[in-house]
């Protein structure tokens, strides 16, 4: 039988069907897709997963600006400091999120997942529940088979690039995605999964990209820490019973049909938004002048 799927309702029929997880779905359909043994795929998702740590790591130690100056060093304050509102967990997804962002906005080696601008919410949510929960090689892996699931279905349905739908394609997949990875972590129900991650789609519609001067740092860097909190705030409510009344699918759709309806000038074009204050001009003009 086929394992192959289009939307977050085919993964659950199959789930169900089978009897067995959303993430165990997607590795059928990715072996399935491609043609790989699954020690081939899983040996890629750890490498994958490695890259996640070390830019994690990376991003936390090297305390250099970016060479525009908008960014570096944040991750470290946050690494010196312990947090005053968030419970550890939650506060390390924060800083490990900003640290991944921190090491793209300085060329490091990174995962875009779903894209750069927002490759720091997947991987600042795995390492933190991976971390507090001491999770094995399995729960990680189920976790990023969950997150690239709800990656596929929204890429091949809707948009992930901040060109085509703002900052929530982008930031909106990726908090998303994370959801999703920390309730497969925590061995949660595909119901539960699902749960986790269209309500963080939800409470980001609408979320415009505006990256000052054109660069991916204001407001990304930051942006990409506080939704990793979001994702755990969805994966919480998920995991406590709450549920959406809208469908999945439904809420990717009504995502695109938002991204698409924003004005060009909110689409990564940096001709709105925060780009467009005086101070974003102001820095636009600078770095300008250096060029």
């Amino acid at each position: 039988m086929s394992y192959l799927y289009d939307t977050i309702e085919d993964i659950v029929r199959l789930a169900d069907r089978e009897s067995i997880s959303f993430s165990e779905v997607v590795l059928r359909a990715e072996i399935e897709s491609t043609g790989s043994t699954k020690e081939d795929v899983l040996t890629e998702i750890r490498r994958r997963i490695q890259i996640f740590k070390e830019s994690v790591r990376d991003g936390i130690a090297d305390t250099r600006k970016s060479k525009s100056g908008m960014s570096g060093g944040q991750a470290k304050q946050l690494d010196e400091r312990k947090p005053v509102f968030l419970s550890d967990l939650t506060y390390r997804a924060l800083r490990y999120a900003i640290s991944v962002n921190e090491a793209n906005a300085k060329m490091f080696r990174i995962v875009a997942c779903p894209t750069a601008g927002a490759c720091g919410i997947l991987p600042g949510v795995m390492q933190a529940v991976g971390e507090v929960y001491h999770c094995d090689d399995t729960a990680y892996i189920n976790g990023f088979l969950a997150a690239a699931g709800v990656g596929n279905v929204v890429t091949n349905q809707a948009c992930v690039a901040g060109a085509v739908g703002g900052c929530q394609a982008e930031v909106g997949t990726a908090a998303a995605m994370a959801a999703a990875c920390a309730v497969a972590m925590m061995d949660g129900t595909t119901e539960e999964v699902v749960t986790a991650m269209t309500l963080c789609m939800k409470n980001v519609l609408g979320l415009v990209c505006d990256p000052v001067a054109g660069l991916v740092e204001v407001p990304c860097v930051k942006r990409n820490g506080i939704y990793a909190v979001h994702a755990l705030a969805s994966a919480e409510m998920a995991m406590a019973g709450l549920r959406s009344r809208i469908p999945a699918d439904e809420v990717i759709g009504a995502m695109d049909s938002i991204g698409r309806a924003l004005p060009e000038a909110l689409r990564e074009t940096s001709e709105g938004g925060l780009a467009r204050t005086k101070t974003g001009m102001d820095i636009t003009n600078r770095l300008a002048h250096q060029k």
